[in-house]
């Protein structure tokens, strides 16, 4: 038997059909256990699984068939996050209907899942892109709706007027749609926004809370929020007869620095540049190449910082007689603060670029520590280190912090147009949710247009609001506005003609709730309360870091509207976060710099050159840098393939051993191969370590003592293993199984008497037990093979006697003259007069020695030896 190899080819479809058979993963609601839910970020149902995904539902299946062995009650749902815009795109393309490829894929990804033997109950899948899931998130709607956290308004968006819609900032790309390629413009439409803003203290102070969340991504949720304090202040314009305005306000966080100040500078969309613009024709074309440039705020720091003099000045608050010219300028936001700033070069350096540019002055106000005031200048970088106020009058010489508490004082106690010149105020930077989107493939929302009644909901009782299938996509634009009948409806109240609301829901809604939904799937309210209360939060939540943002914060804002209105009792949807690294491969290109994929390439080493050839041409191939796996560069490995070639435990332990899992993985033949062979020696293994326990007598008798160490080295690699396995350390508990694996099989060597066949026997159960949340398949064929009752999969971790945990011995390194020479091992707690009995007695001692006595021994117990010669 231990000359046959493993094959995965039979064995995991084997055990993937007696897991089904048996529900292994069925979870109960009302199992008494204590629950444990662990979820893994849901997949877009492209139509084919990626390795980032095998490596990410491995780190998941790892940890619930880990907790699940530890006796919880687990949750490891799985679901599809099926709505959006490539639904759509691939639909045009293709000249059907979004749902009938996007179901298509579904099918086709979830069976490719289920081949990686995944611990999943699917008896819970969800879809969002079915009626039966965004009924509810439309009857939540209508819940926070009426709860006011839901609100309509005009808003600035980036419109693609070739695909006639909206586009998030990130599809803006170089000013373009990411799509079409046009010109992305910049209009004013009516949307639907949950309103967000309204707990941006609530999420901000709330992150401190999460201490199982990567603080890299605190920090950049912290940074979204962007909580700023800072002054509001009302600069006097001087009379002019192009404006019947008085004051322009500003919103600075650094009123410290109004000594500094040289330019007044107004946002595109302030209302002060729409009436000069009117009848300015400069201004007018620059306001409109700015709306051409987008929204997103990373495009406008991006650019060139331009603007243009609107003919205005104001007078400076705090040097008598001194003015300052207004601009309008690229670079300021309409909806953060006032939509107005005034600039102080030395201090700012969007300001500074824009000084330079239109030669205006810059005056340093803070002095850095150890800078000379007579000399000190700025160059081409703005100064924003601390320092002492220096250059501003009554402010010289406070810190920063001081002088914007004495600037505050100073303008609350002054008026312009009869109100106080300077308010402290709190902003943010965060805004309200814009959930409208001009597109078929998403929610409805579930509103109604009258003209005698106005906007209302849809009666709950006519939920789910469902998306016609009958849709044609001849047309640029939203299918729901050009379809016939869709659109036209009575009105609930008065029954008159009315109009549905044609715009959908950004897919993020989707997104910020299912986790919830999970715990009662088909129940017939969005949540059972009680049910979710239970499960929730989620203890472990894996994903990639580049959901660190827009997913994770509307999760944590849709969690607490669903408390607002019932749904659920808590306020943070995720405990754990575990942000996983990038799945990489080599790229190759030919020698007409096409890209070429790896199962193309014969890679080739002498020494540590390495060259490359293709399969079949022979031709020499580029070997490039290492990247992310993309289709763009064709350095993709289907896993399909590898589950083909190798099977999917081995996929899943190279993912899980190569490198810490926080970091980027290389998939190399290699590395599969090497885990492949791993695979095939703890079969052997097993097998050898069966035989030895067959056998009718043994020729050499073995120490007990070896017995005990082995025993000591199997019960730590199960404590250590646990440990890793809660700690997300993956591929530290691989390491641990490998050492242990090399122990087992120096043990077996010889001719083991009783005791070591019997520490063998125990050492590979609890091997398998342990590789069992790694490579399940290959767990359960040798537990099969051990002779055990029932499934690996229903097994409780391997207990560890603490007894086997302590060492009895420790070995004390011996210091000459305060270097190290040699060691001794001796029981723990020796006495000191033994210690140095046995040190004199060393070789390396009696050398040092040379015949003499020595001045001084040195010994702490259970520590170190110093002996002073």
């Amino acid at each position: 038997m231990s000359g046959e190899r493993y094959n995965p080819r039979e064995s995991e479809p084997k055990w993937q059909k007696v897991w089904d058979e048996r529900k292994s993963f069925v979870t109960a609601n009302d199992d008494p256990r204590e629950p444990y839910y662990v979820l893994e970020m849901f997949p877009y149902p492209s139509g084919r699984i990626h390795m980032g995904h095998v490596r990410n539902y491995s780190m998941g299946d790892v940890v619930a068939r880990y907790h699940r062995a530890r006796g919880k009650n687990v949750l490891h749902p799985m679901g599809w996050d099926a709505f959006g815009l490539p639904a759509e795109n691939a639909a045009i393309e293709r000249g059907m209907n979004p749902g009938t490829w996007t179901r298509q894929n579904i099918e086709a990804m979830k069976a490719q899942l289920k081949s990686m033997g995944l611990s999943i109950d699917w008896t819970r899948e969800i879809a969002t892109c079915e009626p039966e899931y965004y009924k509810h998130q439309q009857s939540m709607f209508i819940d926070m709706m009426a709860a006011g956290l839901v609100t309509r308004k005009k808003s600035k968006v980036n419109w693609d007027p070739v695909d006639m819609t909206v586009l998030a900032n990130e599809q803006v790309i170089d000013g373009k749609g990411w799509r079409s390629g046009a010109v992305v413009e910049q209009r004013e439409l009516t949307q639907w926004f949950f309103k967000i803003s309204d707990y941006a203290e609530d999420l901000l102070e709330a992150l401190d809370g999460l201490t199982e969340w990567p603080e890299k991504v605190r920090i950049m949720q912290r940074n979204w929020i962007g909580k700023s304090e800072g002054l509001r202040l009302l600069f006097e314009l001087v009379p002019s007869a192009i404006t019947t305005a008085t004051s322009v306000e500003v919103f600075t966080t650094r009123p410290d620095t109004i000594f500094g100040a040289s330019f007044i500078a107004l946002s595109p969309d302030h209302a002060l540049t729409a009436e000069l613009a009117s009848d300015n024709p400069a201004l007018a074309e620059f306001v409109a190449e700015c709306h051409r440039q987008g929204t997103a705020t990373e495009t406008l720091e991006k650019a060139e910082k331009k603007g243009v003099f609107t003919g205005l000045s104001v007078k400076h608050p705090v040097i008598e007689g001194a003015t300052l010219p207004v601009y309008v300028a690229n670079f300021v936001l309409m909806d953060y603060g006032t939509g107005a700033i005034f600039g102080c070069p030395a201090h700012d350096q969007r300001d500074l670029d824009f000084a330079r540019k239109y030669d205006l002055p810059v005056v340093p106000v803070v002095l850095p520590d150890g800078a000379d005031a007579t000399s000190f200048a700025i160059a081409d970088e703005a100064v924003t280190d601390p320092g002492l106020i220096y250059n501003s009058g009554f402010l010289d010489g406070l810190t920063v912090e001081a002088a914007k508490k004495a600037i505050a004082e100073h303008f609350a106690a002054r008026s312009v147009d009869g109100k106080p010149q300077g308010k402290v105020e709190v902003n943010y930077r965060l805004r309200d949710w814009g959930l409208s989107r001009q597109r078929y493939w998403g929610a409805p929302i579930p509103i109604i247009h009258c003209e005698t009644c106005g906007t209302i909901p849809v009666p709950k009782k006519d939920l789910p609001v469902v998306l016609p299938a009958d849709v044609s996509f001849d047309k640029p634009g939203n299918a729901l506005d050009h379809h016939p009948t869709w659109k036209h409806v009575n009105c609930p109240q008065c029954g008159g003609a009315a109009r549905r609301e044609t715009d959908t829901m950004d897919t993020f809604v989707d997104s910020s709730w299912y986790f919830a939904r999970f715990t009662a799937p088909q129940a017939e309210t969005p949540t059972i309360p009680a049910v979710a209360n239970r499960w929730l939060p989620v203890d472990q939540y894996i994903g990639g870091v580049e959901h660190a943002i827009l997913h994770l914060l509307y999760s944590r804002f849709f969690t607490r509207a669903m408390k607002a209105t019932g749904h659920v009792d808590l306020d943070e949807p995720f405990k754990g976060l575990f942000t996983q690294g990038m799945v990489t491969h080599e790229t190759y290109k030919s020698p007409t710099g096409e890209w070429v994929p790896p199962t193309e390439v014969v890679v080739e080493a002498n020494g540590e050159q390495r060259s490359a050839r293709h399969i079949t041409s022979g031709e020499p191939i580029a070997i490039g840098s290492v990247e992310k796996m993309s289709k763009s560069k064709k350095n993709v490995v289907d896993p399909d393939e590898i589950v083909a070639s190798y099977g999917a435990d081995t996929a899943r332990w190279f993912m899980l051993s190569d490198s810490p899992p926080e970091r980027d993985v290389q998939w190399t033949e290699a590395g599969v191969e090497g885990a492949s062979r791993f695979q095939q020696r703890v079969w052997r293994l097993m097998h050898d370590i069966l035989a030895l326990n067959e056998q009718p007598k043994e020729t050499v008798a073995s120490s007990d003592d070896n017995a005990l160490g082995l025993r000591k080295v199997i019960h730590r690699a199960v404590a250590g293993i646990g440990q890793d396995i809660e700690g997300l350390g993956f591929n530290r508990a691989v390491a641990r199984i490998y050492e242990l694996t090399n122990a087992l099989a120096k043990a077996k060597e010889g001719s083991p008497g009783p005791a070591m066949r019997a520490a063998l026997r125990e050492g590979i159960e609890k091997l398998v037990l342990l590789i069992n949340p790694m490579m399940p398949h290959l767990a359960e064929s040798c537990w099969e093979a051990l002779g055990k009752q029932g499934l690996v999969a229903d097994a409780n971790w391997p207990d560890v006697d603490p007894a086997l945990l302590v060492d009895d011995e420790v070995t004390l390194p011996i210091q000459i003259n305060g270097k190290r020479r040699a060691e001794i091992t001796v029981a723990k707690g020796t006495p000191a007069a033994e210690v140095e009995a046995l040190v004199l007695a060393l070789d390396a001692v009696q050398k040092a020695l040379d015949g003499k006595t020595p001045k001084k021994i040195v010994v702490v117990p259970d520590r170190i030896v110093n002996v002073v010669v």
